[in-house]
Order: C-alpha cells, then structure tokens, then sequence
C-alpha cells in the first residue's frame, strides 16, 4: 500500500467515527481486529465488522492456512468469541495427533495387506482364450489354414436353401 492510501484511510477513520479494537494476534503475525456497530457521520448505521491485517502485506502472498482455523471461523462469524492462543495450541497438538495415527494405520493396513497377499493367494495363472465359446472350435488349436473367400465368384440371388425350396417364390 501507498503513503497516500495510508493517509485516506486514516483520515476514513477519523471522520467515520470508526473504532478499531485489536482483539488477538496468532503464531505467523496477523493481528485481528474486531470494529462495533457504529453510526456513521450520515446518521447510517455500520454493521460490526471483524477484519485481519496480514503480516503478508502484498496479497500475491497469501496462501491457504496462513490464517489459523479458528481465527477464520472468528472473521467469517461463524463463533462468536475469539479463540485464545490455548485453544489453538490444543487444537494444533490434536491435528498432530491425528495425522500420526493416521499414518500408523496406513503403514500397518499395508504390511496387513502384504503377508495376506503371500499367504492366502496362489499366485496369478497366466489363461489365454481365444475364440468365443459358442464357436465350434473353441478350445481347439488354431488351424494353419487361411479360411478362404467366395465373394469374387458370388452371383446374387444365386444361393438356395439346403432343402431345396426358394424363399422367393
């Protein structure tokens, strides 16, 4: 930010009787704010507010998780009360927590998966089939013979049923 967009919000502040009340700092540096409802120089009433200011001053370096959980649910307003620096340590030391368990399943559901995959099944028995079953030479060997082809001699209408009778007539 500008030194001149420093000075009109400053100015802002001033004029909108707008009182900012630091309620919380958490472990990277983002301190937090909390604004009452207010009326402003208009006579209009200003819904509280509940702001962050970044230890990121630029917004290109922002990423996900530099705000603590519980400080997000805080700004979003879905908590009334700001959370203390012990919930978060708690909180914290819970997700730790969990991801060892986590890791200790998964590391155990593997080895598990492995000595039953040696002592319960026969190894993979390696079928080719071709053909299809209904085919009269299925199960047989290939024949050697290349199947051989009328259609260079075929005439339309030439062929009759083996009985003898024709469809036609």
């Amino acid at each position: 930010m500008g030194w001149s967009q420093n000075l009109f919000r400053v100015l802002w502040r001033a004029l909108s009787k707008e009182v900012k009340e630091q309620v919380g700092t958490d472990r990277f540096g983002n301190k937090y704010y909390y604004i009452p409802e207010y009326k402003n120089w208009r006579g209009q009433t200003i819904r509280e507010k509940r702001i962050v200011e970044s230890a990121n001053k630029r917004e290109i370096d922002y990423e996900v998780g530099d705000i603590p959980t519980e400080w997000e649910a805080w700004i979003r307003k879905t908590r009334k009360t700001p959370p203390t620096m012990e919930e978060i340590m708690k909180n914290e030391k819970y997700k730790e927590e969990i991801k060892m368990k986590t890791k200790d399943f998964y590391e155990k559901e593997k080895l598990l998966r492995e000595e039953s995959n040696k002592e319960h099944l026969a190894p993979p028995v390696q079928t080719q089939i071709k053909g299809h079953a209904s085919a009269p030479d299925f199960g047989k060997e290939e024949s050697l013979v290349a199947p051989t082809s009328t259609g260079k001699t075929f005439q339309p209408g030439s062929w009759m049923p083996q009985d003898g009778k024709s469809h036609n007539q």
